[in-house]
């Protein structure tokens, strides 16, 4: 209890904090930022659910966040209701999809189990670019995110949007926090480490794994759901594979064994974007350089590393 009060205390310090920034510092790039940052590390952290967490290496969990993006979108220009009730509605399709996706999956290991969850992302993909006169095919949904008033706030304002996502990013970290400190989170460190071994002690190994990839494919969505209200719609980038591929940077730059590593690690991705972009076209090549520098130099992310330093737990555990 006390764990979880301190993690609630921290949390509600920090969107204080971030609240009262714009009022010191009034930059609209960097509200921009805390949105983009506050999408992808949930993203990245739900992927660590499975990657960190449970040893299940997925290539293509970007297939959760495009679906929380586009079914959010949908809901809200094609119907006429609420946006809590869409936020909802798109958390239900998201578990819907995940339990059938993870059928499949979770019962394959190592690389089948990354292919086959990135052969899912592509057919996704390819179904948003054909359906036209749905998706708006590779041009899009345009149009905008309609009624965005809620409780009276009105989330089409940069400010209420950037405190919103803030908010968001804060309870979904808080959230999964709590799971991966639970018996439930035990039980994925025990699959991870050894599987077999878990089985014998009665954990129903299957059912873990399809409990937490629909979990993780949850937060992810939430993830879309915020990147959908910042684009004011959604694109097919959003669902295709490369998506994928930035939160697996994330976590490798990151680190996978800190429970915040992810969002460090998304932090750092979004940095050099808006960094290496303003002064190289040839940015996956300094992308590239900078990842290796990470894995032949640190050799593990930037949290698992200085925790390592500090005297916390080797690097490969969880904290």
């Amino acid at each position: 209890m006390n764990r979880i009060v301190r993690d609630i205390a921290i949390g509600v310090l920090v969107v204080a904090v971030l609240a009262a920034v714009p009022h010191l510092i009034p930059s609209k790039a960097f509200q921009d930022f805390v949105i983009r940052c506050s999408s992808m590390a949930l993203f990245a952290t739900s992927l660590n659910l499975l990657v960190g967490y449970t040893g299940l290496s997925s290539f293509g969990h970007g297939l959760f966040f495009g679906l929380g993006t586009y079914s959010f979108a949908l809901l809200m220009q094609k119907t006429g209701i609420s946006l809590p009730v869409a936020f909802i509605a798109t958390l239900l399709i998201t578990t819907v999809t995940a339990i059938a996706v993870g059928a499949i999956c979770i019962r394959l290991r190592l690389i089948y189990f990354a292919f086959v969850t990135l052969a899912m992302q592509m057919l996704m993909h390819s179904v948003i670019i054909s359906w036209v006169g749905l998706t708006g095919g590779d041009q899009g949904l345009q149009g905008g995110i309609p009624r965005r008033v809620v409780a009276g706030i009105d989330l089409g304002n940069q400010y209420n949007l950037y405190i919103f996502a803030a908010v968001v990013l804060v309870i979904g970290l808080l959230m999964m926090r709590h799971i991966v400190n639970t018996s439930f989170g035990t039980s994925l460190r025990m699959i991870r480490d050894n599987e077999t071994r878990a089985a014998f002690l009665g954990i129903v190994v299957w059912r873990v794994k399809l409990t937490v990839f629909v979990l993780s494919a949850v937060f992810a969505s939430v993830g879309g759901i915020v990147m959908s209200l910042f684009v004011s719609g959604a694109y097919p980038e959003l669902i295709n594979w490369p998506i994928s591929g930035d939160a697996i940077f994330a976590i490798v730059m990151g680190g996978v064994g800190s429970f915040l590593g992810p969002t460090v690690g998304t932090m750092i991705l979004l940095l050099l974007n808006d960094v290496v972009t303003r002064q190289t076209e040839y940015y996956g090549l300094a992308l590239g350089i900078i990842i290796l520098a990470f894995a032949l130099g640190l050799r593990r992310g930037l949290l698992d590393f200085i925790t390592e330093r500090l005297g916390g737990r080797p690097a490969g555990g969880i904290s």
